[in-house]
């Protein structure tokens, strides 16, 4: 997390949202990166906090953006533009496992943040993440859930901060079957209509 010494206007930004979106949530969940990679460490965010959205766990990373200060030339948005966001229905793991369900999810933002750093790629509205894994996202790999969809968090504002535009890409799990059926946007748009949420059920059955 930020020193509480150290101005950090673009973080600032972030929490602030949430805490209109959740009021009275000033001290989320949070799980903080200790070596970063930009000082030589494996995680590109410098955290992620988890908001209690009653029936779903709402998570927003921190790192994607601009954070402290403005480092690029684009004027127009902070960072890479984005941050990511993924919502977990509570009660789709076991109770008693569930610091490692949530632990599991912060690790999966780290791994396509990683994506970014990496190679560049920014994740918009309406794209999709197949990897061909079989192995299920959650903790215990075992739901039918393997790969995300890409849309805009429609529970958060897109930000306009003094370093840039901020949007907030909202990850949703999808099935193998789901994701074989993806080939554009508007495949993607048209499969999250039908999906009718944007909560992620671990439990939840193919659509397809």
């Amino acid at each position: 997390m930020a020193d509480e010494t150290e101005r950090a206007p673009g973080w600032d930004a972030i929490t602030e949202e949430f805490e209109r979106v959740y009021p009275g949530q000033t001290n989320p969940k949070h799980y903080g990166t200790i070596v970063p990679m930009y000082l030589g460490g494996n995680d590109p965010l410098d955290g992620i906090s988890i908001y209690d959205g009653g029936d779903f766990w709402h998570f927003v990373s921190y790192g994607l953006t601009e954070l402290y200060e403005k480092e690029s030339e684009d004027e127009e948005w902070s960072g890479y533009g984005f941050e990511l966001t993924f919502k977990l229905k509570k009660g789709c793991y076991d109770p008693d496992n569930e610091e490692n369900e949530l632990k599991s999810v912060a690790g999966i933002l780290q791994q396509v943040a990683k994506i970014t750093f990496n190679n560049g790629d920014i994740f918009q509205n309406n794209e999709y993440i197949y990897t061909g894994q079989t192995a299920g996202i959650d903790y215990n790999q075992k739901s039918a859930l393997t790969g995300f969809i890409c849309i805009n968090d429609p529970t958060v504002n897109t930000l306009h901060t003094e370093f840039g535009t901020v949007e907030f890409i909202e990850l949703i799990g999808m099935t193998d079957a789901e994701l074989k059926t993806l080939g554009s946007h508007d495949s993607v748009a048209e499969i999250y209509k039908k999906l009718g949420s944007d909560v992620t059920d671990y439990n939840r059955s193919s659509i397809v």
